[in-house]
């Protein structure tokens, strides 16, 4: 079913749902980057990622921009930001990616890494510049009026847990664990809020405190940019929201952010992180985790995928099972993955 409410003469913004073609692209870089669980080698394993995403993307009918590659910030392999693709034909669109959210996750043999890809509307995603850090907090939509960084973090967890119709002992946090985070951890204790840590992977994080029946009420933390935008993608088709703040690592980034116009004391909503009204994301499950299973290769010769499809204009969430025969995924791919 398409929901059609725009000029599609005009070719300029999306008008089928392709959502349903962006998750061909997320299967493809989990299954390439399935072969390397476990294995020690996370450059590896993301760029088997990145090279199978890229390799379906030309496929897709679109103009895309890649204005958030994932993989910059630490010099891993990318679709490098700016990058034209698609096949050339409408719509024309901002494009997202994280070929691999959770290279560590991936490598270690550990849950929660998936494959993600984001596209709206062309000039309506935040390009975070020299910023590849925010402070972020993202929550459902029964809390979402909460959020704010103008008042202690403790004040908003009893505020979430006297509308849970508790106290702070009802509420529970995720939070990247991270030696930056050690000050508000204890604060966070002290108010008596629970937290489940996480290692890596702060956009399945944002998903969590933002979907329904997950035990998680909210994410806190300073992580990724890129990983802000996307997780700003997903909430428009989910609801909830997530606010962020910018946050440079040192002078020199808070210097080249200032000097290109950035204003870092401003608080950045989903709709500042992506600003348009034609949201598509799609997320498949590397590693298997609260969100998604990931993939399972079975002795008969196929694997098999499950995939979180979204678009934000129809609200329309799936969950897609999908069974692939490695043998016929490897000639049709040039054998770089089944």
């Amino acid at each position: 079913m398409s929901v059609i409410s725009q000029d599609v003469r005009s070719g300029t913004k999306p008008d089928r749902n392709l959502a349903l073609e962006l998750v061909r692209v997320t299967e493809s870089a989990a299954l390439a980057a399935s072969r390397w669980v476990g294995r020690g080698d996370k450059l590896a394993a993301d760029g088997a990622a990145v090279d199978a995403m890229r390799l379906l993307l030309d496929t897709v009918p679109m103009d895309g921009l890649v204005v958030i590659g994932e993989g910059e910030k630490d010099e891993a392999p990318m679709l490098f930001n700016g990058e034209q693709i698609g096949d050339g034909s409408p719509p024309v669109v901002d494009i997202a990616v994280d070929p691999l959210e959770g290279t560590t996750l991936t490598a270690r043999g550990f849950g929660g890494a998936l494959a993600v890809i984001a596209l709206a509307e062309r000039g309506t995603m935040f390009d975070p510049g020299p910023c590849v850090y925010m402070e972020k907090m993202a929550t459902g939509p029964e809390f979402a009026d909460l959020l704010t960084f103008d008042r202690p973090l403790g004040e908003v967890i009893r505020e979430i847990g006297d509308r849970k119709g508790g106290g702070p002992e009802d509420v529970t946090l995720t939070i990247l664990d991270r030696p930056r985070h050690e000050e508000t951890v204890a604060e966070i204790r002290e108010v008596g809020a629970n937290i489940r840590f996480i290692t890596d992977g702060d956009v399945q994080a944002a998903l969590l405190a933002v979907s329904e029946d997950t035990g998680v009420d909210l994410l806190w933390g300073i992580g990724g940019t890129p990983e802000g935008v996307l997780a700003a993608a997903a909430i428009k088709c989910l609801g909830g929201e997530i606010a962020g703040r910018l946050w440079p690592r040192n002078d020199t980034e808070r210097e080249a952010a200032i000097e290109a116009g950035y204003d870092l004391d401003k608080t950045l909503r989903s709709n500042d992180l992506v600003s348009g009204q034609d949201v598509f994301f799609a997320a498949t499950g590397v590693t298997d985790g609260d969100l998604l299973h990931g993939v399972r290769r079975l002795d008969s010769g196929y694997s098999t995928t499950e995939s979180l499809v979204m678009r934000s204009r129809s609200g329309t969430v799936r969950k897609i099972e999908a069974r692939h025969d490695r043998a016929k995924l490897r000639e049709v791919t040039g054998g770089r993955y089944g």
